[in-house]
């Protein structure tokens, strides 16, 4: 059962052994004495990359949501050890815009979505706090943070949001009265991905963000790497404040299946499996113009 519109069995079975194999190798080299110690950390860190977007083609795939967990404590070791690794590379300015909010949408939207697998698949308390120390930022979003303190109370939260578009909308569907935040979940998801493509700023401040669209904007058009158009920014709500998600079941950007793992699917059967590459319809958001590889945000480059 593939729950992903755009693909078939055939791409992400390819692309999940692609990535098995990418995280062995680069574990093996990570063994031996490095040619570039000052890539390392970024060669490290792109350890999260791929086991995130590993967990999100079997999220694609059809695969079980409770198999999904063994992907976050890689990903925390990762991120931890480059974290200890770049303390004598990074620069003062290098450490603030690999990690802050407000000036990096791809590390806010990476943090986001680790918060809502996170609290979806319920990971254990220490692989909670552990991720809580990497991702920072307390008090910096009037939204994220507010996920987060449901479940570490007294958690700042920020006064502002760090990334209005898209985010206020699902802002305003936590603090909208109960009859209406199913409606309001709805109209965010639906224009979730079209109104990340947002348009560049001229005459930037320090503080504005690098980058105005996600890494991963459109890799459906590339020939590998693309692990689904998954909303798991309205999930990490659904799950955190109890909203009715039942207007979003079946959406194509909406990952209803994450909070229900021991239930039937809520994704529609794609009837034809068996041809490879885009043989399901486009998402009618998907028009978007084109953006790098991995390389941005997860350092896909070379350790030697």
């Amino acid at each position: 059962m593939i729950r992903d519109p755009l693909k078939d069995s055939v791409y992400f079975e390819k692309w999940m052994l692609f990535y098995e194999s990418t995280i062995d190798e680069r574990k093996r080299l990570l063994q031996e004495p490095s040619g570039n110690p000052g890539y390392r950390p970024q060669y490290v860190y792109s350890l999260l990359g791929y086991n995130l977007s590993l967990l999100l083609q079997h999220y694609c795939h059809g695969d079980p949501i409770r198999e999904l967990a063994q992907y976050i404590p890689p990903m925390l070791d990762a991120w931890e050890e480059a974290e200890r690794l770049g303390k004598d590379v990074w620069t003062e300015r290098q450490q603030y815009t690999r990690h802050s909010w407000v000036v990096n949408l791809d590390h806010y939207i990476n943090c986001f979505w680790l918060v809502g697998l996170a609290l979806s698949l319920e990971i254990p308390e220490v692989q909670w706090q552990r991720l809580l120390l990497l991702i920072g930022n307390e008090g910096e979003d009037a939204l994220l943070d507010r996920i987060i303190a449901t479940r570490q109370p007294g958690r700042r939260v920020g006064a502002k949001l760090c990334h209005p578009k898209p985010y206020q909308r699902l802002l305003e569907t936590i603090n909208a009265p109960a009859d209406q935040q199913p409606q309001l979940l709805y109209t965010f998801v639906q224009k979730w991905y079209a109104e990340l493509n947002r348009p560049q700023k001229k005459g930037l401040s320090e503080d504005a963000a690098l980058y105005e669209q996600p890494y991963w904007y459109k890799y459906h058009t590339l020939e590998g790497g693309y692990f689904g158009y998954w909303c798991i920014e309205a999930v990490a709500a659904v799950k955190a404040f109890g909203l009715d998600d039942q207007l979003c079941l079946g959406h194509p950007n909406y990952p209803g299946d994450l909070l229900r793992p021991d239930k039937p699917t809520t994704h529609p059967v794609k009837m034809d499996e068996a041809k490879s590459g885009t043989d399901g319809k486009c998402l009618p958001c998907c028009s978007q113009q084109k953006t790098g590889w991995l390389a941005r945000l997860f350092g896909m480059g070379k350790l030697k």
